[in-house]
């Protein structure tokens, strides 16, 4: 627990992310609850997530990281509360009403999960090509233009050839292009996880614990990769991550749940020496034993 404490506490200044003014939101929360009978996992919960940053959602197991994803992505449909998605045109969205396939669609959402997810018998190019389905499909007119090989969808399948080799890319996998996906090393499953998701040009990237299992250069080559997203590609990222030199290391923001509650929110610096959220992870400290001596 020590070593716990420390972790959170002690990583250095030039590591904890940008400071200066808020972008715009991309993603608003407000007053979101779910219940699960007579359990509330969420309860009351607002935050926004910016345009262009990577915010983080951390708390110990059972805070309501994940319910909160399956909200946002349309797993789950809220009790109460709103969330309302900007897109750059000016629209907003409100999440919490649409179909989890409408919100992929069409709020650009994507997400990766805890557990790897990927199809482990087609090849690495292979699931960057399937992750475009939307798109081909359309340029297919549902198939007919892709057995007359016309050529709109010939343009679309060079173009998703193409997307998917940048991501391989940037993901340092294409010598693993033709590799099936679950022969890769862990590691590598994560990054093609990600890759897969970029492929659907998302808005809100949305990570359940991108460094679940990485040792620390991995978790390192993570952190550049996420940051390269957020500052060249523009988009929004939210993150669900334990491993507190990933959170501190690349987030412009930490929202902290616990019990599902909201306890803090912030800036890395404002986030990591929060009375509220060191009790959170390490529990309220022990009461000194009072010791009274026997009388006479």
């Amino acid at each position: 627990m020590e070593a716990k404490r420390l972790t959170l506490l002690t990583v250095a200044d030039d590591q904890i992310g940008r400071t200066g003014m808020r972008p715009p939101p991309l993603l608003d929360v407000h007053g979101l609850t779910m219940r699960f009978g007579g359990l509330s996992a969420i309860s009351d919960l607002s935050f926004s997530a910016g345009q262009g940053e990577i915010t983080a959602v951390i708390g110990p197991n059972g805070a309501g990281k994940t319910t909160l994803f399956n909200c946002i992505t349309g797993f789950y449909r809220p009790q109460v509360g709103r969330l309302v998605l900007h897109h750059p045109d000016g629209s907003a969205l409100g999440l919490e009403t649409l179909a989890d396939h409408v919100i992929a669609r069409k709020a650009r959402v994507a997400r990766t999960f805890q557990n790897i997810r990927l199809f482990p018998r087609m090849s690495v190019l292979e699931n960057l090509i399937v992750a475009q389905h939307r798109v081909l499909m359309a340029a297919s007119a549902f198939s007919l233009a892709g057995l007359l090989g016309l050529g709109r969808y010939r343009r679309a399948e060079h173009a998703a050839i193409d997307l998917a080799r940048h991501w391989l890319d940037r993901t340092s996998l294409t010598s693993f292009a033709d590799t099936e996906a679950g022969s890769l090393p862990y590691g590598h499953q994560r990054r093609l996880e990600i890759a897969r998701a970029m492929c659907t040009r998302p808005l809100l990237l949305c990570l359940d614990e991108p460094a679940a299992g990485l040792n620390p250069r991995e978790s390192g080559e993570l952190n550049q990769l996420l940051r390269g997203i957020r500052d060249e590609e523009g988009i929004g990222l939210l993150l669900i991550e334990h491993d507190m030199s990933v959170v501190m290391g690349i987030s412009d923001r930490v929202v902290v749940l616990d019990h599902g509650n909201l306890i803090a929110e912030g800036s890395p610096a404002e986030v990591r020496g929060n009375p509220a959220v060191i009790r959170a992870y390490l529990g309220e400290p022990d009461e000194p034993a009072v010791v009274t001596g026997a009388e006479g």
